[in-house]
């Protein structure tokens, strides 16, 4: 909402702004999704499992997203 009123879109741009949001959204919930799950039938050390696991994939994700939003802008 803030980055709406911020650029000042009226009603259809905020609202295909929002569905844009929502879909990327959903797109990187599936590939998380998707990524622990091959970690659960993998062999990754005790140590690694879990949170600090996630927080890899997490920061490696939006190192391939920032990229993404090089190519548009």
């Amino acid at each position: 909402a803030i980055l709406v009123q911020r650029k000042e879109f009226d009603l259809l741009t905020s609202t295909l702004y929002a569905l844009a949001a929502s879909l990327g959204f959903l797109l990187a919930i599936i590939l998380m999704a998707g990524i622990r799950e091959r970690f659960e039938i993998t062999r990754i050390p005790r140590s690694m499992k879990g949170v600090p696991s996630g927080l890899i994939m997490a920061g490696i994700m939006s190192l391939a997203f920032m990229a993404f939003k090089g190519m548009i802008a």
